[in-house]
């Protein structure tokens, strides 16, 4: 029988990267699949023409290093504090544990996810009329596409950057209150 202490907020962190790997693969396949049946211009259009459309890379690679990777990168530090030095989190660690929780999910799903479609319909609009794209001007992308939702896409990524960067720091915080905490 094993004496070792498991850790709770390890647990959690663990399962939400579990869930934000099944939102990569199935992100993953619908991009790919669509590739092929239904998304007119194809993505792959879109990544290899560039400008606009590098947003849609640079979001989909973020979501899989910080949303699944980082996620569960985090379960070690919560892992380290609770089960290796025996400290669990209570009262207000505990409060800023649930707070990087949720505001790193959150946010980086809501970030990556907006950078992801912003790109997409970006860089497919700049795309020649032949192989379905509009044939649109950077200044035409950044007015219909980037601005065309209420506050623009860039509004949006920042506030969700922002809400992810609140929940890590809480983490952090939360983090160096329990590790400097004497048992």
């Amino acid at each position: 029988m094993s004496t070792q202490l498991k850790s709770l907020w390890a647990s959690r962190f663990i399962a939400a990267a579990i869930v934000q790997g099944a939102l990569a693969t199935i992100l993953t396949l619908y991009i790919v699949i669509g590739q092929t049946l239904f998304l007119k211009p194809e993505p792959s259009r879109v990544i290899a023409f560039g400008s606009a459309g590098q947003w849609f890379t640079v979001g989909y690679v973020t979501y899989l290093i910080v949303g699944v990777i980082g996620v569960a990168v985090t379960a070690l530090f919560y892992h380290y504090i609770e089960a290796v030095l025996g400290k669990r989190y209570t009262g207000f660690s505990n409060f800023l544990a649930w707070i990087h929780l949720v505001l790193m999910n959150v946010g980086v799903v809501g970030a990556t996810w907006m950078m992801m479609i912003g790109g997409y319909l970006g860089g497919a609009a700049m795309l020649p009329p032949e192989v379905g794209g509009l044939g649109w001007n950077p200044g035409q992308v950044h007015v219909n596409v980037f601005y065309g939702i209420p506050l623009g896409y860039p509004f949006w990524i920042t506030i969700f950057i922002i809400l992810l960067s609140i929940g890590v720091l809480a983490g952090g915080i939360g983090y160096l209150i329990n590790w400097r905490r004497k048992e």
